[in-house]
Formats: C-alpha cells, structure tokens, sequence
C-alpha cells in the first residue's frame, strides 16, 4: 500500500508540472503571437511611410504607387487590428499566471488640436489620507488623461419672430421685412444645404441614403424635399459658377480629359461623358488662382469640344483623343487651338510592357518583359526628374531649363524610337506603343513643352480633377437623366474649384448661400473661393 501512494504522489507531482509547463507554453505562444503580430504592424507601418515619403520626394515613381499606399493602409489597419487583439489575449494569459506581459510599443500619437473645447470632469478627491486616515491633507497638483469624444449631430429649428406693431394715431401696421433665404421656399438654413450639396457630390451620397441617416436621426425629410432644395441651391450659386466658367476660358493654357458616367436609359443605362477644361498656372508660377469647369455630355462626339470651347483659344493639353482634331484647324474661328499631348499617357503604354511585378502577378514568365519598353520607361523617367526640379519656376526659367536639359534627351529619345521602330513588326505591341507618339504626326505636340514654359509634361491636372468622379460611379452608380448629369457637372466645378484652392467646400457653400442673397452683382466675385479664402484668413487674423 506504501509503495501504491507514492506511486501516486509521483504521479500527481508529474502531472501539475506538465499542466504547469502547459500553461508556461501557453503563455509564451500568446505573447510570441502578439510579438509577431506587432512586428508586422510595424513593418507594414514602415513601409507605407517610406512608401509615402518617396512619393513626396520623387512625385509618382510609378503608374500603381498610389494604388499601392492605398493597399498598404488597408493592410496596416488590418494588422493593427490583429496586433490589438493578440496584445489583449497575451495580457489576459500573463494575469492567470506569473509571467511579465507583453508591453507593445505603439506609433506616438499626435497631440488632440488646440481649437477643441475642453471639458473637465474632476474625480471627487479623497477626504482623509489613505494610510493614516487623517484629514489633514491637502492639494499638491493633478495628472488630466484627455479622451477625445465626438458629439452625436445636432438639429434645431430657427425660428425668426417679426413683431407687428400697430399705430394708435393713424391705425397702420408696421413690421420688420422678412429676411432673405438661401431658396425661395426657405424652410432650409444654409449649413443644411451645404451639406447635403457637399455629402451629394463631394462625399457621393446619393439623396436616398441621406433621407434614411436624416431619419435614423429623428427628422424625417422625403427624397423628393431633398432634390428640390438641390434644383434651388444650382439656381442660386449659378452666379458664382457663371465667374468661375468665365475664369477658366480667359486661361492661355487649359487642361482637357474627360471620364465615363453611366446614364440611366430605357431598359439600362447608355455610357455618358463628363468632361472638365481645369486652368492651373501654379506649374509655371502664374499668379491666376486654378479652377475647374465641368461639362456633361450623352456621348464623346467630337460636338462636345467644340462646343465647350467655342470662342476660346489657346494650348491645350490632353490625350491624343480624335475628338479634339476639329480644335486644331488652322481655319477654326477665332484660331487654332494649338495641341500639347500627355507624356504620361505615352509613358503609360511603355510601362504596362514592361512592368515586371505586374506580369508576376498574373503569372506570366520573366521573358515576357520587354526590354524596349523598359528602356523607354527609363529614357522617360529621366525627363520626368528633369520636370519635378523646375516644377513652380517661371515660365522663361522652365523653358531655359528645358533647352539645356531636356532638349538632349528628348532627341535621343526620338532617334532610339525611330532605330527601334524600324526592328519592329507593326503587330508588335511595343510597336503600337511607340506609333502612339509618332501617329499623325504627333510628335510636334509631344514636344510643345521644349519651347514653352507654361506646358506642363502630363495632363495630371484634368485627372486629378475627375478623380472624384471615378470614386464617386460605385456609390450613385448612374446620372438618373441629362439634367442631372448637367447638374453634377454644375457642382463639381464649384466644389473641385474650392478643393484647388485649399478651401474646405461644405464651410464655404455654407457661408456663399447665407451671404449671396443678400449680396450685390458688384460684390459677388468676393465670394469666389480664392477670394473667400483670403477675406477668411483676414478675418481669422
């Protein structure tokens, strides 16, 4: 019996040291996960700095590096969530036994803004002393934990009282006029337009889906309430959108591209167009504020252009679209619009031949690459870093620096093409990519920008400009009709124009609509966005 119950003490004593070293095992499995996982945050959190970092530095490196940074964020935020997760896990393990947890090194956290109210909520204080129990005691200073905190919407009705007063002599009634309303129908205040103009086609929520917040929120205001102050707000900024039209057009040089818009159509939807003509002068150092003028259209015919542009003329810079040649004719009325195409556009084709880790991505071999097309990405590349080092000077200090830089490359590049063109097949795709620059004798306005500092390499303005659109087609899906379209095109000149101008939209079509009627024809251009801006900064001063 002696010998059974210390067998059994061994034993018992053998199995708490296993579960003990199982829980040990445990532990260090939970931390070295959370290590892991923080590790890859951090990595992953490197990367898209560097990655960033280098845009700044050396502008876009690449066709997909902004695609990528937007990749790497969604990763990082995934990764910082998992971390989280495993960091709490492995602290929950370290409580139930007698080892250290896990301390996470966290990215530094910027300070809560100034311009923020402050709300203190003081802990009430001790009344005697914790050890000894006296109440002798007395303040010595305070440690504040700030937490920032949002504030669910508010919504409140105004209500504006005119007072009636009648005269005991002569028995007439006198009142205060009524005050002057963003609409006709006045039953909105105009931080309330701007917000649904802005949420509408600046944030691309469609009027149904704001209906529904509105009314999750306690007030219900129907779709067709909605579109109608949205008809009265474009009758009313149309003053404004008339200056900002006539700014763009008194332009020299003007950025020109266009983009697909799905427009509702018996039984589906036909392909539209929105176009925009954007004037930016701060390549060159021009002193005239940038702006950007949208137009809609039921098909890209070569009607549109012309029409958008009758009376103007100028440089154009755009893609080699056909839709644009009736512009350049030498007997167009006023004058030719002479053409400046896009070296991105060019470039683009070269690249997509030669982009290795896209061909990887699909599977393809590495003899798939070609070395032409590789070269003449690195040949372009090289007039691309030329450009980002003059970006800003004056238009003769740009085009100085183009006769002494650029001037060289760019013919060599044209005798390489030529060489290399000649060796080609025209089935050949690297071949279709260099006829692109010399189809129709296109080369001349490939290379306007050698003697002329104001054209700019790229077309990157008018894209940048339709940027909004091709984010916002996944959440209004299509234009419900011609109208709208027009419409849209309205409001994304006013609220692009705003965004080239560093001026937030929503606060500025808030404070355009409570001044505007109110205000004289003379005085309206002080409400355009540069100048809005600048009386504001006054103002703040």
């Amino acid at each position: 019996m002696s010998d059974a119950a210390s067998e059994i003490a061994r034993l018992r004593a053998a199995l708490a040291a296993s579960e003990a070293r199982a829980e040990a095992a445990e532990s260090e499995l939970a931390q070295a996960r959370a290590v892991v996982s923080t590790s890859e945050a951090m990595i992953k959190h490197l990367r898209l700095e560097i990655a960033k970092l280098r845009r700044e530095q050396y502008g876009h490196s690449s066709e997909r590096r902004a695609r990528l940074i937007d990749q790497m964020e969604l990763q990082l935020e995934e990764l910082e969530a998992a971390a989280t997760e495993d960091e709490i896990a492995a602290e929950k393990v370290a409580k139930t036994m007698t080892v250290a947890g896990l301390k996470r090194r966290r990215p530094a956290r910027k300070p809560f803004p100034e311009h923020l109210p402050r709300e203190r909520v003081v802990i009430a204080a001790p009344t005697a002393c914790s050890c000894c129990g006296s109440d002798r005691i007395v303040k010595m200073g305070e440690d504040v934990t700030e937490t920032l905190e949002v504030i669910p919407r508010q919504w409140k009705v105004i209500q504006t009282v005119r007072e009636k007063f009648t005269c005991r002599h002569c028995e007439k009634i006198s009142q205060p006029p009524a005050p002057f309303h963003p609409t006709p129908r006045g039953w909105a205040g105009p931080n309330l337009l701007a917000m649904i103009l802005f949420e509408k086609f600046g944030q691309h929520q469609p009027l149904n889906r704001q209906a529904e917040r509105y009314a999750k929120e306690g007030v219900e205001i129907s779709l067709s309430t909605l579109a109608d102050q949205v008809g009265a707000c474009a009758a009313a900024l149309e003053p404004i959108h008339a200056l900002i039209r006539t700014h763009v057009l008194e332009a020299e040089r003007l950025h020109g591209d266009d983009t697909t818009v799905p427009l509702l159509a018996k039984g589906g939807t036909q392909t539209a167009r929105l176009w925009t003509y954007v004037r930016d002068d701060r390549p060159f150092g021009g002193g005239s504020p940038p702006a950007a003028l949208f137009h809609f259209s039921r098909d890209r015919g070569m009607a549109n252009p012309n029409r958008h542009l009758a009376g103007w003329q100028g440089i154009l810079q755009a893609d080699a679209y056909g839709g644009y040649n009736d512009l350049y004719r030498a007997d167009r009325d006023p004058g030719p619009v002479e053409s400046a195409l896009c070296w991105s556009h060019a470039r683009r084709k070269f690249f997509e031949l030669a982009d290795i880790k896209g061909n990887a991505r699909k599977g393809k071999p590495a003899h798939d690459i070609s070395p032409v097309a590789l070269e003449a990405v690195a040949r372009i590349d090289a007039i691309f870093d030329i450009e980002r080092g003059i970006n800003g000077l004056t238009a003769a200090d740009r085009q100085a620096a183009r006769h002494q830089l650029s001037r060289p490359l760019v013919e060599e590049l044209h005798d390489w093409l030529r060489a290399e063109r000649d060796r080609l097949s025209k089935h050949n795709p690297v071949a279709k990519a260099i006829d692109y620059m010399f189809k129709a004798e296109r080369w001349p306005a490939f290379t306007r920008f050698l003697d002329d500092g104001r054209v700019c390499l790229t077309n990157n303005a008018a894209e940048r400009a339709l940027r909004g659109v091709a984010l916002g087609r996944k959440s209004w899906l299509f234009a419900g009709s011609e109208r709208g379209g027009d419409r849209a095109a309205f409001m994304y000149s006013l609220i692009v124009t705003a965004k080239m101008n560093d001026v937030d939209p929503q606060a500025w079509l808030a404070d355009v609509l409570a001044r505007l009627p109110g205000t004289t024809a003379s005085r309206v251009p002080d409400l355009l966005p540069w100048n809005w801006k600048a009386s504001e900064l006054r103002r703040a001063a």
